[in-house]
């Protein structure tokens, strides 16, 4: 799974050969992947834990940035995309939906189309930069209220001193 995606992600940016990005990428591939396997009877069994899994453990691993497989536990298919797209479905179908039916109706329009070769490195690139700037504004905003903070302990501290209460 994280070798696909350094690969697409190498297609879709030209700079994607940077040292930081290889050493990303050798240390995913450094990392154990997990392998889950699925049975006939819909059960997940997770070969690292040695224990049965459900979908909603599987989506805390995405969650979470592990590497893993799912295969076919008769054939040793790999069934990661099916069920990545058995969450989605699971998450769309519950609360507030990501995608809505214009959005779905697109991207099924880009099947067959020239351009479907690119729609899904074009979609991982865009997320890429939307998560890495939703990271710089998390750091961003934490540093807004540690500084916050501090400009009201201040002010406290000034407040008290005032009226001659020691802070």
């Amino acid at each position: 799974m994280a070798r696909k995606s350094a690969q697409s992600a190498a297609a879709a940016d030209p700079s994607a050969g940077t040292p930081e990005t290889e050493k990303d990428a050798a240390a995913a591939e450094a990392k154990p992947q997990r392998v889950i396997k699925k049975y006939p009877n819909r059960r997940l069994y997770d070969t690292t834990t040695s224990s049965y899994i459900t979908l909603s453990e599987i989506k805390h691993l995405v969650m979470d940035g592990h590497t893993f497989a799912v295969r076919d536990a008769k054939s040793g298919e790999d069934l990661t995309r099916s069920i990545l797209l058995q969450i989605i479905l699971e998450e769309e179908s519950a609360g507030a939906p990501m995608f809505t039916e214009a959005v779905l109706a697109n991207i099924i329009r880009f099947y067959g189309h020239a351009m479907q070769g690119y729609m899904g490195s074009y979609l991982e690139s865009n997320l890429q930069s939307l998560m890495h700037m939703q990271s710089k504004m998390g750091h961003q905003s934490t540093n807004i209220m540690s500084q916050m903070q501090e400009q009201m302990q201040k002010q406290t501290a000034q407040f008290l001193t005032a009226f001659g209460l020691k802070p």
